[in-house]
């Protein structure tokens, strides 16, 4: 049952993504579309790739830092292997490639999952820091264009937009009141659940999971730390802008353009279908509009952009995929040769 409704939910946001990507090159011009990739500069979508090889390897020595302080050392490579096999399962499942990669460190190094867990979750937060961080400086650099945007993005379903929020306010005060009850229940009967073996396991899965949040408050090198955030937003953002050379419809655009396309872009990426398809395409060719670049020049744009960006990560992905499944392989013959060798012994 429940491998079916994984296989219904997967068939489910594949069919969004491929509506959306429907929805987005219905009314181009292909032949259009076409000259753009013809008269492309592929050695800046090379750049662009590199940069994100670059982001990638500093991810994972940056995920390295925040496991080390929970008492686990595990080796760059076994990080860097499972962070890439969990971007590359992303793509199949929205959000399963946190709990492939948490799985793959348990298996390798014996990391606990719940404690990996938690690096993940803080770094998640950390990313969401930094989002907010390029939405103010994206709002103070190219206000106008970026208002226009969302208001014209809102205008027409600013009625169902207010009755979403009105539904939303009272579902709030339903959690919030469900989860005082659940307190004062939990609280009043502590003694009786300390009996129960799920909840003395839940209470185990919870400090660990909160040990791998709070391990970024005890790093070994926080400027180093911090240093790596720093450079993998500057690479995704250097992403951005060097496609812009690549079409002659883009290449004049600015710095300042780039960081509109790394704002909605990472917005589209985060949606929750597969590697963002159709959702980012919609909101960087809306975006792109904005600054006078014809539909099918910032559809080019943003095909040739995630394209290369997913193809990295799938190359990337099945590289590390192999080679920690490779290493796995050899202890266990080493073991049956060994084996074989003291039984020769004996006899």
């Amino acid at each position: 049952m429940r491998k079916l409704l994984s296989f219904l939910k997967y068939v489910l946001l594949l069919s969004v993504s491929a509506f959306l990507m429907w929805y987005a090159l219905k009314e181009l011009d292909f032949q259009k579309m076409w000259e753009e990739f013809r008269s492309a500069d592929y050695g800046w979508v090379m750049v662009s790739v590199a940069m994100g090889v670059l982001a990638y390897l500093s991810r994972a020595l940056r995920w390295q830092m925040q496991i080390e302080p929970t008492g686990h050392k595990p080796p760059l490579r076994n990080t860097y292997n499972a962070m890439m096999v969990g971007y590359l399962a992303n793509l199949v499942l929205p959000r399963m490639g946190e709990v492939v990669r948490c799985s793959m460190l348990r298996r390798s190094d014996n990391l606990p999952i719940n404690t990996g867990f938690g690096t993940v979750i803080a770094e998640r937060i950390i990313d969401m820091v930094m989002l907010l961080a390029v939405i103010g400086l994206t709002f103070l650099v190219e206000f106008g264009r970026i208002r226009d945007f969302f208001l014209d993005l809102f205008s027409d379903k600013y009625t169902s937009l207010e009755h979403a929020i009105s539904s939303l306010y009272w579902a709030f005060w339903v959690v919030l009141g469900s989860v005082a009850v659940l307190l004062f229940l939990g609280i009043r009967y502590l003694s009786l659940l300390r009996q129960n073996a799920f909840f003395r396991k839940a209470v185990r899965f919870a400090r660990g999971m909160l040990q791998g949040v709070f391990s970024i408050t005890k790093l070994n090198n926080p400027w180093a730390f911090w240093g790596h955030t720093l450079f993998v937003w500057l690479m995704y953002y250097g992403m951005s802008l060097t496609v812009f050379y690549a079409l002659p419809a883009t290449s004049d655009l600015g710095w300042g353009a780039a960081l509109s396309i790394l704002l909605v872009g990472t917005l589209g990426m985060a949606a929750p279908v597969q590697g963002g398809i159709g959702v980012y395409h919609l909101l960087v060719q809306a975006t792109l509009l904005l600054y006078g670049v014809p539909k099918e020049a910032g559809m080019a744009y943003a095909l040739l952009g995630h394209t290369s960006q997913t193809l990295l990560v799938v190359v990337m992905g099945v590289a590390s995929f192999m080679d920690s499944m490779l290493r796995r392989a050899r202890p266990a013959k080493r073991h049956a040769h060994t084996s074989s060798k003291a039984h020769e012994l004996k006899r």
